[in-house]
C-alpha cells in the first residue's frame, strides 16, 4: 500500500487510504461478528494497535493506520452494525445459503461492499466491487473472491441500475 504514497505531501493518496480504511473495516466487522464485542470498543481497540515486528507491513494494523482514511473507517464501522438488517437484506436474495452460514471474513467484505452500494454513492459501483474481491483474495478462502463478485455484482445491478446503464451508454 505504501507505493501510493503521494511524492509533494508524503501523504497517502486517497485510493491508497480508502483501501486501508476498508481493510481496517474489514478486521473490525470480523471481530464484531465472530466476538460479539461493541463496536465502539472494537474501533478502539484497533486504533490502539502496537506495532508487531513479526508481521508483514500490510498485516501489521499500525502500518495499515498510518495509511488510512480514518474518518471513513469510522463511518462504516459505527453504521454497519446500525444498518446490519438492512444490509443483509440487501444481499441475502443473491446468496446460496443464508447470511449465518456465510465465512465470516466474507461477510464482513459482503457487509462493507453492501454498506458502500447503498450509501456512499460518491463511490464508483466499480471501485466498490473491486476493492471487496481485493479483499478476499488477500483474507478470504482460495475461491472467496469470486463469490463476493458476484453478490456484488448482483446487488450492484440493482442498487445503482442508472450508474451501470450510464457507463454503458458511454461506452457505445
Amino acid at each position: 500500500m505504501s507505493a501510493g504514497r503521494s511524492s509533494k505531501s508524503g501523504k497517502p493518496s486517497r485510493s491508497v487510504a480508502r483501501s486501508a480504511a476498508r481493510q481496517l473495516t474489514m478486521q473490525a466487522l470480523y471481530q464484531w461478528q465472530v466476538g460479539g464485542n461493541d463496536m465502539q470498543q472494537v474501533e478502539l481497540h484497533i486504533r490502539a494497535a502496537q506495532p508487531d515486528d513479526n508481521l508483514e507491513s500490510f498485516e501489521d494494523i499500525t502500518e495499515v493506520l498510518k495509511l488510512a482514511d480514518l474518518a471513513y473507517f469510522h463511518e462504516i464501522t459505527q453504521a454497519v452494525p446500525k444498518q446490519q438488517q438492512e444490509l443483509d437484506s440487501g444481499f441475502a436474495p443473491f446468496l446460496d445459503r443464508r447470511v449465518d452460514e456465510l465465512d465470516p471474513i466474507e461477510l464482513a467484505i459482503l457487509r462493507l461492499g453492501a454498506y458502500e452500494l447503498m450509501h456512499r454513492l460518491d463511490v464508483p459501483y466499480r471501485v466498490i466491487i473491486n476493492e471487496a474481491v481485493e479483499l478476499g483474495k488477500r483474507f478470504g478462502g482460495t475461491d472467496s473472491h469470486k463469490y463476493i463478485n458476484g453478490i456484488l455484482d448482483k446487488l450492484a445491478q440493482r442498487v445503482r441500475l442508472a450508474e451501470i446503464q450510464a457507463r454503458r451508454e458511454k461506452r457505445t
